[in-house]
Order: C-alpha cells, then sequence, then structure tokens
C-alpha cells in the first residue's frame, strides 16, 4: 500500500467576504458592523479604482468592504456558509485554478448569525483559494520561481476536495 504523495494535497490557503456596496456613508458602515460579526475578524474597506460615472462612483472612494480568513478560521466559516447555501455549489463556480466562489443572499441565513434591524439584510460573496504545499514559492519576495503544472490546483481537483472534505454536491 502507498502513501499518496503529500505535495499533492490539495488545502484551503484562505476564505475572502465581501460585500459590496457602491456607495459610501452609513451603509458602508452597516456593510462594515455586519461583516465583522459574521466573521469575528477585522475588515477593510476596498476602493473604486475605474470611474462609473452612471453608478455615481469614482475613482479612490471606499465602495465595499472585505476580510480575509485563514487556517481554522477559514475551513470553519467555509462549513457554516455552505450550509446557508444548502450544502449545493455549481459547477460554474470553479475557475481553471482550483478557486471558487458562491453568494450567501442574506447574511442571517449563516447558522448562528441573529437579526440586527439596525443593520438591515444583506447579502455577501465567499471566495475560496485552494491551493498545494509549494505554492508558496511563486508568491515569495525573494528569489520567486514559477512551478510545475503538478503544483497547481485544477478544476476537477477542487471539486473532488470540496465534495470530500464538505460533503457538497456539485451541480
Amino acid at each position: 500500500m502507498t502513501t499518496p504523495n503529500p505535495m499533492q494535497r490539495v488545502f484551503i490557503a484562505k476564505v475572502t467576504l465581501n460585500m459590496g456596496v457602491g456607495q459610501t456613508g452609513e451603509e458602508l458602515k452597516r456593510a462594515e458592523q455586519i461583516l465583522q460579526r459574521v466573521s469575528n475578524h477585522k475588515t477593510v474597506q476596498t476602493i473604486c479604482k475605474v470611474k462609473q460615472p452612471e453608478w455615481g462612483i469614482r475613482e479612490g472612494i471606499p465602495i465595499g468592504v472585505k476580510t480575509t480568513l485563514r487556517g481554522g478560521h477559514a475551513s470553519a466559516f467555509l462549513k457554516q456558509a455552505l450550509q446557508a447555501n444548502g450544502n449545493e455549489l455549481n459547477a460554474r463556480s470553479f475557475d481553471r485554478l482550483g478557486n471558487f466562489g458562491f453568494g450567501v443572499k442574506e447574511y442571517i441565513d449563516l447558522p448562528g448569525a441573529k437579526y440586527d434591524p439596525k443593520l438591515g439584510i444583506r447579502g455577501l460573496d465567499v471566495l475560496v483559494t485552494l491551493e498545494k504545499p509549494g505554492y508558496r514559492v511563486k508568491k515569495r519576495k525573494v528569489r520567486t520561481r514559477p512551478i510545475g503544472k503538478r503544483q497547481l490546483v485544477g478544476r476537477e481537483e477542487a471539486i473532488e476536495f470540496v465534495k470530500k472534505e464538505f460533503g457538497v454536491k456539485v451541480v
């Protein structure tokens, strides 16, 4: 019996939670509070990079909030978010590099989340980045090197990982 190669093991690198508001002011503050309550992590405002006159936004103004979860927090939150999504993902949610994302229509769908009338009801995006050991070589600051194709997480590998780890049905 051979043991699988430990360098081919897929793991969750990070889970990014995002709420796009499209405007500054009170709505942005409410979205920030919701994201902090849901994730128990500090949030960061996202800044508009392009001018969109039709939507009334311009370059340089904050239009959303996000936070990044890593390690045990990431997998625990992902389990809750997948439950809120009915333990089902669309196959089109996966990209060719194995990352995937989905939306939660209302934050109160998450297990344990309580509704606060002051904050209202808002949805959020959950984006998951999957990696294999050794991927850091590509991202490090000193002596950056390209990585081989075997170290990239493919779409099929990502789907199998999610099915096995979280019991999710991919349709």
